[in-house]
């Protein structure tokens, strides 16, 4: 049996149909938000990372844990939600997998855990984590977290993590900041780009190197799961050949996004929805170094999907399920 936390959530809602399409019997941890696993023949356990009781349930008896559950923000943590979930998050399912004696725990960090330092060169495993607590709340926790599970390992813990980049791709039912992004730009409501860039990768690769780790990777081990490094300009040509539609000409120099930081801050106060952009998704878009999946690939046999078919399928999804309609511009 394999347990799942964050199974609501964007990489989690492809991760529990990659196992079941396996064969696996999966028990699921839940809060409210249901909608990524209706319908699926899962087991449900109530409760999130922070209730040790409920985690105990989920827990007992599994073959494997993924922990996907955490809070990604690009705003400041102003009631430590952050904090709580994704570093005493991570600490209580490693205590727990401990406790019911887990033969594997596959623990979901982030690239942006990593340090930014130094800026040339690529980005691989052995680049440190970051330690700069002036760093945005997000790539702190994330860190944080990932230091708890190693302690982990030092004690006894079987596990290992995985790091992905810019997660994109179908069933992302929230949608995510950057499902919504590629929303934005199907529907227009992006009139400029931004010159930054990012590594941009298909969740349904996450989840077959995620597996494969579980499957192949060393006690202790972290391993880059990465796509392809774009630039958002370029991103957006490929968004035009997949769809026919006509995408911005109009790419912005990141200081002049920076400037628009604090207009996207006020229209996120009038409307109540998440501000469009914000100084820590332009600083991510901003610090594009190149990112290396060379361990992944000789380790655990990790192949990323050409960007144009993770566009494509992407989009589809977004259309069969309501969230964009096919039109011409």
């Amino acid at each position: 049996m394999i347990a799942v936390t964050g199974a609501s959530g964007h990489i989690g809602a492809n991760l529990v149909r990659a196992l079941l399409e396996r064969g696996e019997k999966v028990r699921v941890l839940v809060r409210k938000d249901v909608r990524a696993i209706e319908g699926l023949d899962v087991e449900r356990v109530e409760g999130d990372v922070l209730d040790v009781p409920s985690l105990d349930n989920l827990i007992a008896g599994a073959d494997c844990v993924y922990h996907l559950a955490a809070r990604i923000t690009l705003v400041p943590d102003r009631d430590g939600s952050v904090q709580r979930i994704n570093v005493e998050g991570p600490k209580n399912v490693a205590e727990a997998c401990m406790r019911h004696r887990i033969p594997r725990l596959v623990h979901f960090s982030s690239i942006h855990a990593f340090s930014e330092f130094p800026r040339d060169g690529v980005v691989d495993e052995t680049r440190p984590l970051t330690d700069d607590s002036n760093i945005f709340v997000y790539d702190r926790s994330k860190a944080a977290g990932e230091r708890a599970i190693q302690e982990a390992v030092k004690r006894g813990l079987n596990a290992v993590i995985v790091n992905p980049t810019a997660v994109i791709g179908p069933y992302d039912f929230k949608p995510s900041a950057l499902g919504s992004a590629l929303l934005d730009l199907y529907e227009g409501r992006m009139p400029a780009l931004v010159k930054g860039g990012f590594d941009w990768v298909d969740v349904r690769d996450i989840c077959a190197g995620a597996m494969a780790a579980a499957e192949k990777g060393g006690v202790g081990e972290k391993y880059l799961l990465t796509g392809h490094h774009l630039p958002f300009p370029q991103l957006a040509r490929i968004v035009e050949a997949e769809t026919g539609l006509k995408m911005p000409r109009l790419s912005l120099p990141m200081w002049m996004a920076y400037m628009g930081v604090p207009f996207a801050a006020f229209a996120s106060r009038i409307t109540g929805k998440p501000p469009k952009f914000t100084r820590a998704s332009l600083h991510a878009l901003w610090n594009h170094q190149q990112i290396s999946h060379a361990k992944a690939t000789r380790e655990l046999g990790y192949s990323p999907r050409p960007i144009n078919e993770t566009i494509r399928d992407t989009y589809a999804w977004f259309e069969k399920n309501g969230y964009a309609r096919r039109k011409t511009r």
